[in-house]
């Protein structure tokens, strides 16, 4: 594994954010990430393994995760992340419209920064799918690099 990519699911209830992840659709088998953050902070494992999140992304962003520097455009679909990053999904509207409540903002800050501890990572570590995949917009309504600030002062607190 190489790093930690953040998603939204559009849903507006949890419980079924957690049965489409766990359940995946006819087009794309399950589970389809390895845990679902409500937004009420709530964490739900789901999956472990290789899971359907990441889809084909952009090589030069996986490189950069990898090396924990800052990322390029991700431009092309030419890698298979499923197998190299942990996902979240995280439960939202997706129209950059509706906040994300703080105790979903913290639960995915605990989230990543949990897993960048377990392995050594830093918080460049740490991507969304939108850096990943040219096309897609997800997570909107936060930027990953203000993500990113906060599982780095997470990393450094004792």
């Amino acid at each position: 594994m190489n790093g930690v990519m953040i998603h939204h699911i559009v849903t507006s209830d949890t419980e079924n954010a957690v049965k489409i992840s766990y359940d995946g659709r006819p087009d794309l088998p399950d589970p389809l990430c390895h845990g679902v953050i409500g937004r009420g902070g709530l964490v739900c494992m789901v999956g472990n393994g290789r899971t359907n999140h990441a889809g084909r992304g952009d090589g030069d962003v996986l490189r950069a995760v990898i090396d924990e520097r800052p990322l390029p455009r991700g431009n092309e679909r030419n890698t298979d992340g499923n197998a190299r990053v942990y996902g979240f999904v995280c439960e939202s509207l997706g129209d950059g419209v509706h906040p994300w409540p703080e105790e979903q903002l913290e639960a995915i800050e605990k989230a990543a920064a949990a897993i960048c501890r377990t392995y050594g990572w830093h918080a460049g570590s740490v991507t969304g799918r939108l850096e990943w995949q040219p096309g897609k917009i997800d997570p909107k309504g936060f930027t990953m690099d203000s993500m990113r600030a906060r599982i780095a002062g997470r990393l450094v607190a004792t």
